[in-house]
């Protein structure tokens, strides 16, 4: 809900130190994990779809966005998670997934939608035009980006049941397939100051241009990059000698947090530290289905362990998936034969969520599910592969002992982004 964010921007502004996690995944059981996690803890979550995953054609996922509503509110109430906590955000919404095309066609394809997201619902809508159609750049110079973005924020504002809801995120920070930009240190290199005050103005003057000055207090989010990053098989931690300097980049704009991406795998004190640098708003997601799927494939050992044969289980079912559709890894990963298998398994982006929702895949994960659940899991047998904190958790959760373990793993992942005061308990409770 929008007043949850205005609420998270205002005292992060205010100097409070605090942010909301963004979850960015539409893996079911991740998200009842993750929202099961929220009530418990009586905390405001967003979560977030993006436009490969879910968008009028249907994305790799096959849901519209209001699909993906339903399915959330579906989640809500399977889990008695407050849909009150729950606020929709919209990631990356622009003419990327249609590149390939001329830009006036990727752009009609990215209002279709754009409005479909504003009409099922969605409150926060991340406005991402930086990247270049047919015969464009790879990467847009601002003025092109805010022109487009404006755009697209008049679709919104349009199509949305309350258009004053809408709280809009400018900006990018998207690494190239494959890894992230780094320095000559080996180091992410953080947003410049004036980089940052340049995509405000030129968002400022393309919502001026279109008519849309009355909706500048809208911007709610700039995307930038503090330094975190992770490639395949590397995470590049929060540097904690430098302060890039980020947040004097928004003293012209009291109502904007900054929006850090790709927060995932930090060590638990980043979140915070985040937070203090001025960043109400941390998006996390491959971190959590990493979690999913390295709980998976430990169970899949446990099975191994009492007996099960190690040939035709979740891991060679998955294998196959991937190499007979390659392209959801095959430009992200380098290396040889054996180090692409490594990491289509156990990179830190985990291309592998791309499959899941294959019928193949949620059979054999049923499968493995099933027959753990009937089988005797004695403790020492658990402490083979589990941490004992993740044994604590399941135990306290409902459900068969193998599917809570799962669930385990993903709220333990997702526990350091809920960190410090909430400052959205009225507007929960209520």
């Amino acid at each position: 809900m929008s007043d949850i964010l205005r609420r998270i921007i205002a005292a992060n502004r205010g100097g409070a130190g605090v942010a909301i996690p963004s979850v960015c995944t539409a893996h079911p059981e991740v998200l009842a994990a993750c929202l099961m996690r929220a009530e418990a803890l009586d905390r405001p979550i967003v979560v977030e779809a993006t436009s490969n995953q879910v968008n009028h054609q249907g994305g790799y996922t096959g849901m519209t966005p209001a699909d993906f509503v339903s399915e959330i509110n579906r989640i809500a109430d399977l889990t008695g998670t407050s849909r009150a906590r729950i606020t929709l955000g919209g990631d990356h919404l622009g003419p990327q997934v249609w590149r390939a095309g001329t830009a006036e066609a990727a752009m009609a394809e990215a209002r279709r939608m754009v409005a479909d997201y504003a009409a099922a619902g969605f409150t926060k809508i991340h406005l991402d035009c930086s990247e270049g159609c047919a015969s464009e750049p790879a990467q847009l110079p601002d003025d092109i980006t805010a022109r487009r973005s404006a755009d697209l924020a008049r679709v919104a504002l349009d199509a949305a049941p309350d258009p004053g809801a809408l709280i809009f995120v400018i900006g990018t920070e998207v690494p190239p397939p494959g890894g992230a930009r780094t320095d000559a240190h080996g180091a992410i290199a953080a947003t410049r100051p004036q980089a940052a005050r340049a995509t405000l103005a030129a968002h400022a003057g393309a919502f001026a241009a279109a008519g849309l000055g009355a909706a500048l207090p809208q911007i709610g989010g700039l995307v930038v990059q503090p330094g975190v990053e992770f490639t395949p098989m590397t995470v590049h931690h929060l540097p904690r000698d430098r302060d890039p300097g980020l947040l004097a980049a928004l003293a012209d704009w009291p109502g904007v947090t900054l929006e850090a991406h790709s927060t995932d795998y930090q060590h638990p004190d980043a979140y915070p530290a985040l937070a203090g640098l001025g960043f109400g708003f941390h998006k996390v997601g491959p971190a959590l289905t990493f979690a999913w799927r390295q709980a998976l494939y430990a169970l899949e050992h446990l099975s191994v362990l009492m007996g099960a044969p190690d040939d035709d289980g979740l891991r060679a079912t998955m294998e196959q998936l991937m190499l007979a559709d390659p392209r959801h890894w095959q430009g992200h990963y380098r290396g040889d034969a054996a180090a692409a298998r490594l990491q289509r398994h156990f990179g830190l982006a985990d291309r592998i969520r791309y499959y899941w929702p294959q019928p193949q895949a949620v059979r054999a994960v049923a499968r493995l599910l099933d027959r753990l659940s009937r089988a005797d899991l004695p403790e020492p047998l658990l402490w083979q592969v589990f941490a004992p904190q993740v044994i604590e958790r399941a135990r306290s959760l409902p459900g068969p002992l193998p599917q809570a373990l799962a669930m385990a793993s993903v709220q333990l992942a997702l526990d350091p982004y809920f960190f410090g005061p909430n400052p959205c308990k009225t507007e929960v409770a209520a």
